[in-house]
């Protein structure tokens, strides 16, 4: 067959739509929910039962399976020539406590209906083409989050991970083997000549917008702070109002800060403050302490720093003013991720060609192709999200846009791992 028909065969792949959402569905009754959503955290028996599940259909496909020692699993299909890196997609599926059915379970399932559409047609590519799942992407139940590509990278330490533990105090390393996925190969010792993973959005902007597919040309960096403002407790009604130290009254102006910073460096500035505790949180008791939580975001990394340090000196004059004491400890940061532009240009291409409308979206959100970036070309394809709503048991997105997310998602891992018949 001339290579020009072969391409043009190719375009005109596209993948069953219906059969993705059966699969699905199906694996979200492993910890399915009361309200129609699916808790199954990292590393427990149900994770465990998600696993096997995926692993199953990987099998049935013909593919071959390698587990690594920090629990990321791959599932290899074979290219006409083997000493090619291969060309990788994936994404998690763990969730939340109270999570959805997409969120990163979408992108798992993409890839192995990329794959069986391949296996239904008998297109060989010339690099194998492998579906990944992530260790512990989420974070609910151990942190640092995106452990398992974290590991892979080389941007968390594996000992790290290992000592993790939740809140029962069972760490990662042993819930691996209790579960019976604490494999043998090194993290990182497995090549990946490019990334992509599909995801919902997990935010508004394309159902408002009206697109279909988003094209991800960066996810946001995030600092992250824990500050403590101490005051001093006092009765609520003898104390006046002009000498009280009262610990909530400045946190709220520190809390205001943070929103008006996010608004000042707009339109891609957040800021949240999402965890209070109030002491001792009494009706009658003016507070003498409060610990929360500040969640800042950009996609440019100056603007990031920038933020910070507006946020800094606005805590310094009211400690100053006030002449309290004020703590702020930084607890996470993650740099601005940019994707490589030929991974960005083959998922905006492949939408093109397949007439769906589409945008490009900045991610809010943390994923795994963050840490790929840093070993091999990485980009990112985004599905509308009902709402905008994820990391939430109502979670929901309509069939033909998960069905459009893999066409483009088929496209984009043909165009690096290249059809040979």
């Amino acid at each position: 067959m001339a290579s020009n028909d072969a391409v043009q065969i190719a375009k005109q792949l596209r993948v069953d739509g219906g059969r993705l959402y059966s699969s699905l569905l199906e694996l979200a009754q492993i910890g399915a929910t009361p309200k129609g959503g699916v808790c199954r955290l990292a590393l427990t028996d149900l994770d465990k039962q998600g696993r096997q599940w995926v692993i199953n259909k990987a099998l049935s496909l013909g593919l071959t399976i390698v587990t690594d020692q920090i629990g990321n699993t791959f599932m290899r299909r074979e290219g006409k020539k083997p000493h090619l890196a291969p060309i990788m997609t994936g994404s998690h599926i763990d969730t939340q406590p109270t999570g959805g059915k997409y969120d990163g379970n979408y992108g798992v399932l993409a890839g192995l209906e990329v794959i069986e559409t391949l296996n239904d047609h008998q297109i060989e590519t010339e690099a194998p083409i492998e579906v990944v799942f992530w260790t512990n992407e989420e974070g609910s139940r151990f942190t640092p989050v995106m452990m398992g590509s974290g590991v892979f990278s080389g941007a968390i330490s594996q000992e790290l991970a290992y000592t993790s533990k939740d809140i029962d105090g069972k760490n990662v390393k042993d819930e691996l083997t209790r579960i019976g996925f604490l494999g043998t190969q090194k993290p990182g010792d497995h090549p990946c000549g490019a990334y992509f993973e599909a995801h919902i959005e997990q935010g508004p902007i394309l159902e408002y917008q009206d697109k279909v597919i988003g094209v991800v040309p960066a996810v946001m960096g995030l600092r992250w702070f824990d500050c403590t403002v101490q005051g001093f407790e006092a009765h609520a009604g003898p104390t006046p109002m002009e000498i009280r130290d009262d610990a909530l009254q400045n946190s709220l102006r520190i809390m205001q800060k943070v929103v008006d910073v996010a608004n000042q460096y707009a339109p891609h500035g957040r800021g949240t403050v999402g965890m209070v505790q109030v002491f001792p949180n009494s009706r009658n008791v003016i507070p003498g302490r409060v610990q929360f939580s500040i969640d800042i975001r950009h996609t440019d990394a100056s603007t990031l720093d920038q933020m910070t340090v507006d946020l800094k000196e606005c805590i310094k004059d009211i400690a100053t003013e006030k002449s309290i004491k004020i703590d702020l400890k930084e607890v996470s940061y993650f740099p601005p991720c940019n994707f490589d532009e030929g991974c960005i240009q083959t998922i905006r291409q492949a939408a093109q060609d397949l007439g769906y409308s589409h945008m490009d979206v900045v991610s809010g959100a943390g994923h795994d192709a963050i840490y790929m970036k840093s070993i091999a070309p990485t980009g990112m394809i985004f599905i509308p999200c009902k709402d905008g709503v994820s990391h939430n048991e109502i979670e929901d997105a309509k069939a033909d846009h998960l069905e459009a997310g893999a066409n483009v998602l088929l496209q984009s891992i043909l165009a690096y791992a290249k059809r040979s018949n």
